[in-house]
C-alpha cells in the first residue's frame, strides 16, 4: 500500500503553463512513498526542459517504466540517458522491436523506439526487468506486463505493423499499464492503452479483486474509436465507480469531450504541469 502519491506531469501533447513545453508524447513523474518512477519519458524534445522547470531531478529516478515501444513514449531515454544510471527500467521484451505507422498514401514510417537493442539500453541503466507477466516494482506499485485481449470491440487504436511495407500488423503485445495500491483505491497509469481502456481495467480488477478504480490517467487511443468503442468504454468506467479520469495524448479531442461530458465533475486536464496527489 502507497500512502503517500503525487503525480506530475512531464511531457503531454499540451503544455497548461507558458513555461513549459508540449510536444506528441507521454511521461509522468510519480512519486510513491519516497520512490521515484518515470513512467515513459515523451519523444525527448521536452523531458530535460520541463523536468527542470518544474524542479524534477531526473537523476533521482528509481525506476523507468516503458508502457510500450513507441517513439512519443521512449524517446527521451536516449536524450536524458545519463540521469538513468542509478535506474532499473522495466519494459516488455517486445518493446524494442521495429515498429510501422501507416501513413493516408499507404507509405510506412518507423515510429519505435530510437534505442533498438537490450545491450545499448543495459549500458545506460542500473539494470533491466523484462514485463511479460505481471510484476510488482516495490509494495503496492505493480505493472500488468501483457494484457489479454478479452472483447471484440478494442483494437490497438491505428494502421500499426511490424514491417516497412506494412504487411504484417503490430499487435502491439508490449503495451502495459501501471496500477497503485492507496488507501483511497487502485490508481490506473496508462501509456496509451493499445490492449485497450476496457481490457486494461478489467485485467487489472481481475489481478486485484477490486471492485472500483480510484484514478485512471494516460492516453487511452480513442481518437478513431467507433460509437460503440465510447459507448462500452464510459459503462465500463462508471462500473468500476472511477472518481478521477485524466485522459490525455492519444485520447482524441471527440473521446476526451465525452468523457468530460459522461463524467462531471470527476475529469481533470492531464497536461505538461499538471500535478495530482492521490494522499
Amino acid at each position: 500500500m502507497i500512502e503517500q502519491l503525487r503525480m506530475t506531469v512531464l511531457s503531454e501533447n499540451t503544455a497548461g503553463r507558458p513555461d513549459l513545453l508540449a510536444e506528441h508524447g507521454l511521461a509522468f513523474w510519480i512519486e510513491a512513498d519516497g520512490r521515484h518512477i518515470l513512467f515513459d519519458t515523451g519523444q525527448g524534445f521536452v523531458l530535460a526542459h520541463n523536468a527542470k522547470t518544474l524542479g524534477v531531478d531526473l537523476g533521482a529516478t528509481d525506476v523507468l517504466v516503458l508502457s510500450h515501444g513507441h517513439f512519443d513514449h521512449t524517446g527521451g531515454m536516449l536524450v536524458a540517458r545519463e540521469s538513468f544510471r542509478q535506474t532499473t527500467a522495466y519494459l516488455h521484451p517486445l518493446a524494442l522491436q521495429s515498429k510501422f505507422g501507416k501513413r493516408a498514401e499507404g507509405a510506412g514510417v518507423a515510429v519505435g523506439s530510437p534505442i533498438s537493442d537490450m545491450d545499448t539500453i543495459r549500458s545506460h541503466l542500473r539494470d533491466v526487468v523484462l514485463t511479460e507477466a505481471p510484476t510488482q516494482l516495490f509494495e503496492g506499485v505493480w505493472l500488468t506486463g501483457q494484457i489479454p485481449r478479452s472483447n471484440d470491440f478494442e483494437d490497438t487504436g491505428g494502421p500499426f505493423y511490424l514491417d516497412k511495407a506494412c504487411s504484417m500488423p503490430d499487435p502491439l503485445l508490449d503495451d502495459q499499464a501501471m496500477y497503485v495500491q492507496t488507501p483511497k483505491g487502485l490508481v490506473v497509469f496508462l501509456g496509451c492503452a493499445h490492449a485497450g481502456v476496457v481490457n486494461t481495467v478489467e485485467y487489472i480488477a481481475e489481478l486485484t479483486g477490486a471492485e472500483h478504480l480510484h484514478a485512471v490517467l494516460g492516453g487511452m487511443h480513442l481518437i478513431r474509436a467507433s460509437e460503440e468503442r465510447m459507448a462500452r468504454t464510459v459503462e465500463a468506467l462508471a462500473r468500476r465507480d472511477v472518481k478521477i479520469l485524466g485522459p490525455a495524448h492519444c485520447t482524441g479531442q471527440a473521446a476526451t469531450l465525452r468523457l468530460w461530458q459522461e463524467f462531471p465533475g470527476q475529469c481533470i486536464a492531464c497536461v505538461a504541469g499538471t500535478s495530482v496527489e492521490f494522499a
